[in-house]
């Protein structure tokens, strides 16, 4: 099956930029100047609006044999004898758009201001790629959304980071501590919440005051007076006997001499798996039935984990979605009780130890695909009233039962929006809170994230490559890109399926729909979140290769009855679609 043409020009044109990076141009006057600058000024000029005319006529690239760019509104350059920019400052211009990718092809900036404008989406995840060299970043007063990349802790060079008077979202990243050169920085008036960065010395100086958190619902720590714990809502949520009470409603409550018998004693030969927040434990009850267990580990961050995980697991049932059958909660001890996957994570079947032989042919990976895909939408879309974004798919959270039928599992971090109010990284706003603010629902990006997400996966499942690919083990948390990086490549080339996906696939007479699902993989990774599908529109795209191997949906699916409570024991457990 062809690719989308628009997919491949898009994709040829990433390459095509990255080969012009190398190319120098000489002007009239002997100066020289780098090709890639004067594109990376024309991208930046084609990619926004500017409805007052702040460019005016000195952006002008109409011979580029004759371009200065050091005459340019808002440019500085080296010096006089090298038309290269080393600094952007578009300050209150009124221009409308996105962050401009295109600034990426100014390779040697140091100085980006682009304060008072009115732009919107997200910041780049991958920013920390193009900008190796800036020290100075101001994106205040703008309209961004959704999260500070934790990428940003890699401009090693960064000075100054103002991101205040935004709609930035979630948690700041705690690896801006690392941000050991920094003189300036605010992220005040935006929605974030959880702890402010530390503990590092150097980003807590006296340059660093409360006053660069102002005004954001929910941050704690640090220069900040009011210090409360994390949790999955906006009030200090630790447990007490009226909140158990009401857990009890969503799920049974379990005594914690049963856990200690069921898994000997926590018996590290009973451990299945280690995260960022717990132990998992295979346990065996007295009616000799297989559960799995998660024991939080004593932290600041397993309070909020916890809610989540019983917010919406106690509360939803999917046959795509892993059973949660129990809890545990005294003192300092926090367990959950699940379904017990025999087929583990997909994570260890697509990248097994080399002693160790697993085959997945293509019909289970269709199977797994599109039941992911399948979980996902009616997370996202089942119903408007109460709708879940999981935050954070991967390969290690797509559980396989006996039957290789995936469950989406670690809710840990997970977004909630319903009716009345909408939890944000620990913190909740009513729809009238975020109205006020000028927040449209629809630019948080959750629901993008986890399409995202979910094409990262799917790249794995096709080419049963790791996501975090060695040859490039230093790249920050993000460095999930890689992976795509290489595809995107690949396929902006003329290339063979051997070229991409797992060689046992090759040939099989599934050529046709390996080739659709790289496509379906393709848009789900693109830098920016708004062009990516809905995970209903990748959905009922799969469905129909899904439907051939013999994965029949039933059209009843998306209806609200399929809103199930998990019971204490598996053979209660009513999952309805």
């Amino acid at each position: 099956m062809a690719f989308n043409s628009t997919v491949l020009t898009v994709l040829k044109t990433i390459v095509w930029l990255s080969l012009m990076s190398n190319f120098l141009i000489v002007l009239s006057d002997g100066i020289k100047t780098e090709e890639s600058d004067i594109y990376c000024l024309k991208s930046i000029k084609d990619s926004l609006e500017d409805p007052y005319n702040y460019l005016g006529s000195s952006w002008n690239f109409r011979n580029s044999s004759e371009v200065y760019i050091c005459h340019f509104t808002g440019i500085s350059c080296w010096n006089d004898n090298e038309n290269r920019a080393i600094s952007i400052q578009l300050r209150d211009g009124g221009l409308k758009g996105q962050f401009p990718r295109g600034i990426s092809n100014c390779t040697s900036l140091q100085t980006i201001d682009l304060s008072g404008n009115k732009l919107v989406g997200t910041i780049p995840y991958d920013i920390w790629r193009f900008l190796p060299y800036v020290v100075s970043l101001d994106l205040s007063a703008n309209s961004f959304s959704g999260e500070i990349p934790p990428s940003i802790a890699s401009l090693r060079y960064l000075n100054i980071l103002i991101l205040d008077d935004n709609r930035l979202t979630g948690q700041i990243p705690h690896e801006l501590g690392l941000l050991l050169r920094i003189k300036s920085f605010s992220v005040a008036n935006n929605l974030l919440s959880g702890p402010v960065p530390g503990p590092v010395p150097n980003f807590g100086s006296t340059s660093v005051t409360a006053e660069s958190y102002a005004n954001n619902k929910g941050l704690r720590g640090g220069p900040l007076k009011r210090c409360k714990a994390p949790d999955a809502y906006d009030h200090a949520f630790y447990l007490n006997g009226f909140a158990i009470s009401k857990l009890e409603k969503l799920v049974t409550r379990i005594s914690f001499t049963e856990l200690v018998n069921a898994t000997d004693n926590f018996r590290e030969d009973n451990i299945i798996g280690l995260g960022k927040t717990g132990t998992m434990y295979k346990a065996v009850f007295p009616n000799s039935s297989f559960l799995a267990i998660k024991r939080f580990f004593d932290s600041q961050f397993s309070e909020g984990h916890f809610m989540s995980e019983v917010m919406t697991l106690g509360r939803l049932g999917h046959i795509n979605l892993v059973s949660l059958f129990g809890f545990y909660y005294e003192g300092k001890e926090k367990l959950l009780v699940y379904k017990y996957m025999p087929n583990g994570n997909l994570y260890d079947w697509l990248h097994p130890p080399e002693c160790e032989l697993k085959t997945m042919k293509w019909p289970m990976r269709v199977k797994i695909a599109v039941g992911l895909a399948r979980g996902l939408a009616w997370l996202h879309h089942h119903d408007r009233k109460f709708r879940v974004f999981n935050q954070n798919i991967s390969s290690n959270c797509v559980l396989l039962d006996k039957n290789f039928e995936p469950k989406i599992s670690n809710f840990g971090e997970a977004k909630f929006m319903n009716s009345n109010d909408v939890a944000l990284g620990g913190s909740t706003f009513t729809n009238e809170e975020l109205l006020e603010l000028g927040f449209d629902l629809l630019e948080l990006g959750f629901d993008k994230k986890d399409v995202y997400s979910f094409g990262i996966v799917l790249l794995e499942l096709l080419t049963r490559k790791e996501h975090r690919m060695a040859t490039i083990a230093e790249a920050s948390a993000n460095s999930d890109s890689n992976l795509v990086e290489w595809i995107i490549n690949l396929v902006s080339t003329t290339f063979s399926l051997q070229d991409v996906v797992d060689d046992s696939l090759i040939r099989l007479g599934f050529d046709g729909e390996i080739f659709e699902f790289i496509n379906i993989a393709c848009k789900c990774v693109q830098p920016v979140p708004e062009r990516r599908p809905t995970m209903l529109e990748v959905y009922q795209t799969m469905r129909a290769t899904g439907e051939k191997h013999g994965i029949v949906d039933n059209s009843e699916m998306w209806k609200e009855t399929e809103i199930a409570t998990a019971s204490a024991s598996e053979g209660d457990i009513e999952i309805i679609g």
